[in-house]
């Protein structure tokens, strides 16, 4: 008697057609892009600071508002984009929802000219169509038509939460590096911020598929010449006597 084998498909970590993964993406750029964010703009404006004043005092004062603020400004930011988006999807299921009941050979028609677009027969589309409808119409709609996966929507709170926990903990390198005595605290910020900075580019790329090499180049100028731009301003600031 013949025996049926039954093949199970697992999907590596990081296939784009991993079940979940489009929401864990998600965070992970949310998290990538915080992280980043306040590593060079807490950086900018405690070095800003320090180049102007040597007072521990007002150092801290500042780069802790700076930590404080972008991290809440840095969640809220990705909560209302994501919120849209996630708005925005919930939206186009639910008229497809309502098309699906209300004119349901007309959606038909529409998936196996979707089909065809994508190269199939008119035959094959149309078994296709007819199949795909009879399992699960809503879903077969939404991939083809809008990329849309139902069970695996984007999750503002999940954005939200990592992007103000990455930035918190991006900003606290520079932070602490300027607990370092005065003659130093400068150079060291620099080499923190400088080492960190393509670190998280070559994340983000990893994460994004893209070529590593290039975006911590891309990070480090970018992060350096915001170093050395608030360097500038705050020591000629400090010359002027303006932070007295």
């Amino acid at each position: 008697m013949a025996t049926m084998t039954r093949f199970t498909l697992d999907h590596p970590a990081d296939d784009p057609h991993r079940p979940g993964l489009s929401g864990r993406l998600n965070w992970l750029r949310a998290g990538i892009l915080g992280g980043n964010d306040g590593i060079v703009s807490v950086a900018s404006i405690v070095v800003g600071v320090a180049a102007a004043t040597n007072a521990s005092g007002a150092i801290l004062t500042a780069g802790a508002a700076a930590l404080v603020g972008g991290a809440v400004s840095m969640a809220l930011g990705e909560y209302v984009s994501v919120s849209s988006q996630s708005d925005t999807e919930r939206a186009v299921i639910a008229a497809q929802r309502r098309d699906l009941k209300t004119m349901p050979v007309d959606e038909l028609l529409e998936l196996a000219h979707l089909y065809e677009a994508r190269g199939l027969s008119p035959e094959t589309a149309q078994t296709v169509a007819r199949e795909l409808t009879d399992h699960d119409p809503l879903s077969a709609h939404l991939e083809v038509q809008f990329g849309i996966d139902q069970a695996d929507l984007v999750s503002p709170w999940h954005a939200a939460l990592a992007s103000g926990i990455a930035f918190t903990i991006g900003g606290l390198l520079p932070v602490l590096a300027m607990l370092a005595p005065a003659g130093i605290r400068i150079p060291l910020t620099f080499v923190v911020v400088l080492i960190a900075l393509p670190a998280t580019g070559a994340i983000g790329a990893r994460v994004g598929r893209s070529p590593m090499a290039r975006a911590a180049i891309r990070v480090l100028v970018g992060g350096a010449l915001a170093l050395t731009a608030t360097f500038l301003i705050g020591n000629a600031l400090g010359t002027l006597g303006w932070s007295r």
